[in-house]
């Protein structure tokens, strides 16, 4: 796959296996380096296409709804194939810290990451604010729509989908690697299309932040800044949970001796 390497997962010959803190060689600064800045470009990107989006859409009326949905899932998809194999292509925190939870991310690269990510989308929303007149009509960021709490449990549910993706595309080998940067890229879409009018579709603390923190808007921010991360750590425990082996299919099947020692 594209990006398995940051992901959390080594190659060897071709093949993955599972890394840790102990079991990685040591990344050099220059290494670090490149993830941080690869981070910051891709957050900026997605933060700046996807609000930009959204704030077109406003101001000319010219994007649609479902147009705006498209956007969001096409340029997590370009910058997953264009960064995911430098910096792992997190853009978002809670991905960051549900990969560290289990192992598939080193701790202490956790607060760059965070700090990258809301690097990028800070840059991203205040240069969306100059180039575009942006009134309180056209804000592109994320306010709940009526009750916190139902944009609290939307958020949750539409992370969970997210990382129940990403885990089953990243960090299993039997995943046809290649379709992840599009796996994850249409699950943006979708999510967009169906929690975009009740919370935004954040799933992103760093994309909900950025432009609160620009335009000085906070109703809501804790939706976004707890919920997303409740909804990926559950989706990782979620597809460990089913994930029964890394061993390919073919390998499991072949022989009924491990079947027979699972009874």
């Amino acid at each position: 796959m594209p990006w398995n390497n940051e992901f959390g997962d080594d190659t060897e010959g071709g093949k993955k296996t599972e890394s840790s803190d102990v079991d990685s060689p040591p990344e050099t600064i220059v290494q670090i380096i490149q993830k941080i800045i690869a981070e910051v470009i891709g957050t900026f990107f997605v933060i700046f296409m996807g609000c930009g989006s959204v704030v077109v859409n406003h101001v000319y009326g010219s994007v649609t709804f479902p147009g705006v949905c498209v956007v969001w899932g096409l340029i997590v998809m370009v910058m997953v194939y264009s960064v995911g194999h430098i910096s792992g292509a997190h853009f978002n925190p809670a991905v960051t810290v549900t990969f560290a939870i289990f192992r598939h991310f080193p701790y202490k690269q956790v607060p760059l990451y965070i700090v990258a990510q809301l690097l990028g989308s800070l840059l991203a929303s205040g240069t969306l604010s100059l180039v575009f007149s942006v009134t309180d009509e056209a804000y592109f960021g994320t306010i709940p729509v009526g009750p916190d709490i139902r944009s609290f449990v939307t958020e949750i549910i539409i992370s969970f989908l997210l990382m129940f993706v990403i885990s089953g595309v990243a960090t299993d080998n039997r995943a046809i690697g290649e379709l992840a940067g599009i796996a994850v890229g249409m699950t943006i879409m979708l999510n967009v299309f169906v929690a975009g009018p009740v919370s935004g579709a954040s799933m992103n603390p760093a994309r909900s932040l950025g432009p609160a923190i620009v335009m000085r808007k906070f109703k809501g921010i804790w939706v976004y800044i707890v919920g997303p991360p409740i909804g990926t750590i559950l989706g990782a425990l979620c597809y460990n949970l089913i994930r029964f082996t890394d061993k390919p299919l073919r390998e499991i099947t072949k022989t009924a001796s491990f079947l027979k020692s699972k009874n």
